[in-house]
């Protein structure tokens, strides 16, 4: 019998581009979208479309325990307004309340629906200024960081804390790196912290089997240690392709 998962964000750069290496690997992958317009894109990709919105709780629990997924990915962000310099402030509000209560709703239907792991997006540049580069899991995070800055970080931190403290579900938490690749908007490799996204895809599917915890994931000449995932995960920059192996 197949494991079957729920996918947040599925119509996500991230979630693009994990639904073939979770079908390739051997799940059943239900895509969560807002938007019903996106299901034929699912469908092809593999996926058997959900709509429903993170921030419906009610919603979302009954969705979840219809589905009943072994297994819950959290690739879910908002970044429609990141383009756009005067609206900044707007863009970290709704980003962080996608972290902080979107989380939180999908913690509480990942638990009533007896849910065993669930993996989470976050993000690697919020260590403290004063953190020792490049920096493990383990050094201090920038709270006290000021305007939207802090605003991010502390949309991270709600995160974290509920992914990972989640009673009789194992956590793992993805700090990406800066994303660049198809679909992120970015198609030049940042100078700090990047990531493509297939790398990030196979980070979260690694995660799936080998999680538990926190995990920086970046590419070489970064401000972050990726140790750990490289022992833990086996996963190591530049991972592409379909996997060869079966859930």
């Amino acid at each position: 019998m197949q494991d079957r998962i729920f996918l947040a964000g599925a119509t996500g750069a991230i979630g693009t581009a994990l639904i073939p290496l979770l079908r390739a690997a051997g799940y059943e992958v239900h895509g969560a979208t807002r938007n019903a317009d996106r299901c034929a894109a699912l469908e092809a990709a593999g996926a058997t479309p959900v709509v429903v919105d993170v921030f419906d709780s009610s919603a979302l629990r009954t969705t979840l325990a219809r589905i009943r997924p072994r297994q819950v990915m959290h690739q879910l962000t908002d970044l429609a307004l990141l383009g756009d310099p005067a609206r900044a402030g707007e863009a970290a509000r709704r980003n962080a309340r996608i972290r902080d209560e979107g989380t939180r709703n999908l913690v509480a239907a990942a638990l009533a629906a007896g849910s065993e792991t669930l993996v989470a997006q976050s993000i690697d540049w919020i260590y403290a200024p004063q953190a020792v580069r490049p920096c493990d899991e383990e050094q201090a995070l920038d709270l006290d960081a000021q305007g939207d800055r802090r605003v991010s970080v502390m949309g991270v931190v709600a995160l974290e804390r509920q992914v990972l403290g989640a009673p009789g579900i194992t956590g793992t938490v993805l700090r990406y790196g800066r994303l660049y690749g198809p679909g992120t908007g970015a198609t030049a490799r940042p100078a700090t912290n990047a990531l493509h996204v297939e790398g990030a895809a196979w980070a979260a599917l690694l995660a799936l089997r080998h999680g538990g915890g926190v995990f920086n994931i970046a590419e070489d000449e970064s401000e972050v240690s990726t140790a750990r995932a490289r022992a833990t995960l086996g996963w190591r920059p530049g991972m592409s392709g379909l996997p060869a192996i079966a859930a």
